[in-house]
């Protein structure tokens, strides 16, 4: 009955401190005009230990069998998300609560914030638990590998619908601050049970919230509160060390700025964080080596699939500063030797992936080395997985697989357990539409593992995936891992310490 699911979300609120007794009669009435109600049956159902996607479940059935919403994929988004905004605490409730929080410890804060974030179902923990995931031991450490199927598939008739909705400017995209409390459209997500918290960054205004669909854990966004381009410049580092003095238990980094080795929303200058320690922070250090005009900085190269300078000192000015010239350096720098060109026709290729972490006492930054050029032979991109990849993985190579992890197509979910059933059967691999493209791939499984079985299938098939992530980042590594690479490597270092 509608009056007991009613009252089991409230429950749920009330139970997680969302609300207090005193708000119950605010808040039913809330639900009773959404649901079209004009009377009031009193229940004593308890949302006892239920999800919440259990809890909201029902509520979204009565709403789509009462016509009050229609069943597709986004319009029941749209409406369970509206369902929680009710019982969201206001923006200057949530900030209060976390700077009180936060005046005990960063780390109690961010606790505290993103666990009232997977109450509100702003994080979607139901959903992330969907996805896939396991890990694959390297000769550069051990790699996260995910097939994301957190994110709905998008319902054709939502699709259908969206070309004939009227699009907006507001907001003006997804990481703008007002999105908060936005009750979305079949174009723009909803985002009523959004509250970012507000933050200074070089004296600016910013802002941090997590990631609906996160990739690992407290996977946050901080972003600029104006709408401004992404940017790689001498002023991210800096921007970079702020974020760390903030919440130093954090990581913090930016995605490149220049498309292919840049992130998805260029648009909108933002950072990515969290708590979580990725293979490439485990990477060490494979040759040192000392700039002179920056002494009190050490500085080194990091044995991993892509071509990473570490740099890391107790002054953070100056770590800055290095930061800097390093970027500057590589902004500039060519070497046709190894088809790294720094721009061609006035168009810049050379940026940087920065990440910054502390370590101990010490501000730590890696410098992921990227180069966006395309050619006719590569027009994806020359350090972009190469074509016999694409099976598994197409898409650019951001900052979340820079450090190691896989974010792989939800489509794989069932593509790979149609290989590894072809295998098992005898099944020919290019007749299903399924297993077509991965194909030769398979067959090379078969051919490196006589001793295919039931039993051991999934593990072989999931290490084979495992392998050609990693063989992912070395095509994206602008130095490759070989003999020509590392001395085209050692030539760009030798920039570095000439004392210029």
């Amino acid at each position: 009955m509608i009056y007991d699911d009613i009252q089991r979300l409230i429950s749920y609120a009330i139970k997680n401190e969302l609300i207090t007794s005193e708000d119950v009669y605010v808040i039913r009435n809330h639900f009773m005009e959404v649901f079209q109600l004009t009377d009031w049956q009193e229940s004593e159902a308890d949302c006892h230990d239920a999800d919440i996607d259990t809890l909201l479940c029902p509520l979204v059935d009565y709403a789509c069998s009462h016509n009050i919403i229609s069943d597709t994929t986004a319009s029941r988004d749209l409406f369970d998300t509206k369902l929680m905004g009710i019982l969201t605490p206001m923006p200057r409730e949530v900030t209060a609560e976390f700077r009180r929080r936060y005046a005990k410890s960063p780390e109690t804060a961010t606790d505290w914030y993103f666990n009232f974030s997977q109450k509100v179902n702003y994080v979607r923990q139901g959903r992330i638990a969907k996805d896939l995931k396991w890990t694959y031991e390297s000769e550069y450490g051990t790699l996260d590998i995910t097939i994301n199927r957190s994110k709905p598939e998008k319902d054709p008739k939502d699709i259908a619908a969206a070309r004939s909705f009227q699009t907006t400017a507001y907001p003006r995209c997804q990481l703008c601050p007002e999105n908060a409390g936005f009750a979305g459209n079949l174009n723009h997500p909803a985002r009523q049970n959004l509250r970012p918290i507000p933050l200074k960054i070089s004296g600016e205004p910013w802002q941090i919230q997590y990631s609906p669909y996160g990739y690992y854990n407290e996977h946050c966004i901080v972003f600029n509160e104006n709408h401004t381009a992404m940017k790689i410049d001498d002023t991210v580092f800096e921007k970079l060390f702020d974020v760390l003095d903030y919440l130093p238990h954090y990581f913090v980094g930016s995605n490149a700025d220049l498309p292919i080795v840049g992130g998805s929303i260029l648009s909108h200058e933002h950072f990515q964080g969290g708590r979580y320690t990725f293979a490439m922070e485990k990477a060490q250090i494979e040759k040192n080596f000392c700039i002179p005009q920056f002494s009190n900085v050490q500085a080194g190269i990091v044995k991993w699939p892509m071509s990473v300078i570490r740099l890391k000192s107790e002054n953070r000015s100056s770590l800055s500063a290095a930061c800097s010239y390093i970027l500057k350096k590589w902004r500039t720098y060519s070497d046709e030797s190894v088809d790294i060109l720094a721009e061609t026709n006035g168009t810049p290729h050379n940026t940087i992936t920065p990440i910054a972490r502390m370590n101990g006492s010490l501000y730590e930054c890696d410098l992921v080395l990227r180069n966006n050029r395309t050619t006719e032979e590569c027009p994806l991109g020359l350090f972009h997985p190469n074509p016999p990849l694409h099976h598994i993985k197409k898409e650019n190579i951001g900052l979340i697989e820079v450090m190691g992890l896989a974010v792989l197509p939800s489509r794989l979910a069932e593509e790979l357990s149609a290989v590894e059933n072809a295998l098992l059967s005898g099944k020919n691999l290019n007749e299903n539409p399924q297993t077509a493209a991965h194909a030769e791939w398979a067959e090379k499984i078969l051919q490196n593992h006589p001793d295919f079985s039931k039993e051991n299938a999934l593990d072989i098939v999931r290490a084979e995936v495992g392998m050609v992530f990693e063989q992912v980042l070395l095509d994206a590594g602008v130095f490759k891992r070989n003999e020509a690479g590392r001395q085209a490597f050692d030539k760009f270092i030798n920039t570095l310490t000439d004392g210029e």
